[in-house]
């Protein structure tokens, strides 16, 4: 497939309202271009069993379809494996002992965002790893040699954003999301993000991280989020808020998402026919969750 979008959720508990709404957009994306559309679970971590399932479920249910059987990462581990020991034997990588704690208490330079890599592990000697190894499994770091990184946003036009030492494995063996999201789309021929504006600043890095792999970036588009009452990103916490939920009360979830975007239809079908991005709402959007 030369051209395709993408649905990557992650099996953590039942979809959201906000989940949908933008699942429902990257279905619209992909298939008003004419490009095919993938599912793709992500499961490398936080996990809830059965979670996959009634998303799916849940997908089918709103009216989306998609190409092809959704895959797992789970499954893919060989391919992560690969590209991370790529750029181990570039000498693109470092080992990284530090705690999370550790380097959101570590000084950082003035220009990076809070929470950036300060460079703590970069320049270690053999023997400083070595004694540190006996203590606690390394992360594998990307070595970076830029500080930013510049993507194209369909609704957002040129995004610069901060790039630091990101983590490619983490201690534990596991693959970083980071990683793992650009090495998935290369290899299924993802040409078009579309996702949540949470993720705009990790749009950058990750496009510098396909770069050093070789691999196409894909078009970007980070669409508003849902919010609850006190403007924070919704969650399940906060009410009747997932298809079952708001069903089971009454609600037409797919007249509700099209109705928060401004569109008019019946089925995603119905949809393509007026969709058009550039009209499409730039502010959040509030969801009051019924009682």
């Amino acid at each position: 497939m030369s051209a395709t979008g993408r649905f990557a959720p992650s099996p953590s508990g039942d979809l959201h309202i906000g989940n949908l709404r933008t699942a429902l957009l990257a279905w619209l994306f992909a298939r008003s271009s004419g490009r095919g559309f993938l599912v793709r679970i992500e499961d490398l971590d936080r996990v809830k069993e059965g979670a996959a399932e009634r998303q799916l479920e849940d997908l089918r249910e709103l009216g989306l379809d998609w190409d092809g059987q959704p895959v797992r990462q789970t499954d893919r581990r060989a391919l992560y494996d690969a590209a991370i020991d790529g750029l181990v034997t570039q000498g693109r990588t470092f080992e990284c002992f530090c705690t999370r704690r550790e380097i959101l208490e570590a000084p950082s330079a003035p220009h990076r965002p809070p929470g950036a890599y300060p460079g703590t592990c970069r320049d270690l000697t053999p023997a400083e790893r070595e004694s540190r190894r006996v203590e606690r499994n390394p992360a594998i770091r990307l070595r970076s040699d830029v500080e930013t990184w510049t993507v194209r946003d369909l609704l957002h036009g040129e995004v610069t954003a901060g790039v630091d030492d990101l983590v490619l494995r983490r201690g534990d063996g596991v693959p970083a999301y980071n990683l793992a999201v650009v090495v998935d789309d290369g290899d299924q021929g993802v040409d078009q993000v579309v996702r949540g504006d949470d993720l705009l600043t990790s749009a950058p890095r990750q496009a510098y991280l396909a770069e050093l792999l070789g691999i196409e970036k894909p078009l970007y588009a980070h669409v508003p989020l849902a919010l609850n009452t006190e403007g924070q990103r919704l969650a399940k916490r906060d009410g009747a808020v997932t298809y079952r939920e708001l069903t089971e009360r009454g609600i037409d979830v797919f007249a509700t998402i099209t109705g928060s975007l401004g569109l008019t239809g019946s089925t995603p079908e119905q949809l393509l026919d007026t969709f058009d991005p550039a009209a499409l709402p730039h502010a959040p959007w509030t969801f009051t969750p019924p009682a």
